[in-house]
């Protein structure tokens, strides 16, 4: 009998440690895009990855963290299952590509300028005159596809568009309004030259992701914006609240 109670307990316990081994690791991805997400000294870091890493610790989610080229990233988010993309802004074009966990953020493209480069389009159909620079597979992008710009040149990373901005290679850089802020506040030297559409920026989740686990990371990120934890993780990066 002892003997029968043994070989249970033992048939208990290896199926637990398998179930453990064998639990989903939620995958995110992000890009280098400061100051919501960005790696410094091999750390990832930034407003953005702050609230993933305290959602995921309080849903006690077992999750990977990787930055990768912008388009590379929403192509495996959309593509493999348990993989998330982060901080994704959410127009019509995605919608039904993905399950959205969101408001990470709320803000508004805008185009900017080197300062003093004499480029002052009024409205959009003035800003066609000349070449915008914004990252490849950003939804920025289609944004300016939909409205027949031109000439867009696009990059791997939000860090090579601003170069060729200040080197005078492109005329205008697409980003979020509160991204210009920043970066401005540390002193590069951009000015706003027009501003565009309002969108939320979330969490892009492959559609094969349990909906039980969407409703939780739901959850958590209303909980963070609810007790003043976003705002005061904005507020440390430089960045105005959503309201």
């Amino acid at each position: 009998m002892r003997q029968i109670a043994f070989a249970l307990a033992l048939l208990l316990s290896s199926t637990a440690v398998s179930g453990t081994a064998n639990a989903e690791t939620l995958k995110l991805l992000t890009e280098e895009y400061p100051p919501y997400n960005f790696s410094r000294d091999g750390v990832i870091s930034g407003a953005a990855v702050e609230q993933a890493e305290l959602m995921m610790k309080a849903l006690d989610t077992p999750y990977s963290l990787e930055i990768l080229p912008w388009a590379r990233a929403l192509s495996r988010a959309e593509n493999q299952p348990w993989t998330c993309v982060f901080t994704t802004g959410h127009d019509d074009e995605r919608d039904k590509r993905f399950k959205w966990v969101e408001p990470l953020l709320i803000d508004r493209m805008v185009m900017v300028r080197k300062i003093r480069s004499g480029v002052n389009p009024a409205n959009i159909e003035e800003a066609k005159r000349f070449t915008v620079g914004t990252q490849r597979g950003d939804f920025s992008g289609t944004y300016l596809q939909n409205h027949a710009f031109p000439k867009i040149d696009l990059a791997a990373d939000m860090e090579t568009t601003l170069k060729k901005l200040l080197s005078g290679r492109i005329d205008l850089m697409v980003t979020s309004e509160k991204t210009f802020e920043a970066m401005r506040d540390q002193g590069t030297a951009i000015e706003p030259a027009l501003t565009l559409e309002g969108k939320l920026y979330g969490f892009a989740c492959n559609l094969s992701l349990p909906d039980a686990m969407v409703e939780k990371m739901q959850a958590q990120l209303e909980k963070l914006i609810a007790d003043g934890t976003q705002d005061r993780i904005f507020a440390k990066y430089g960045i105005r609240a959503n309201r």
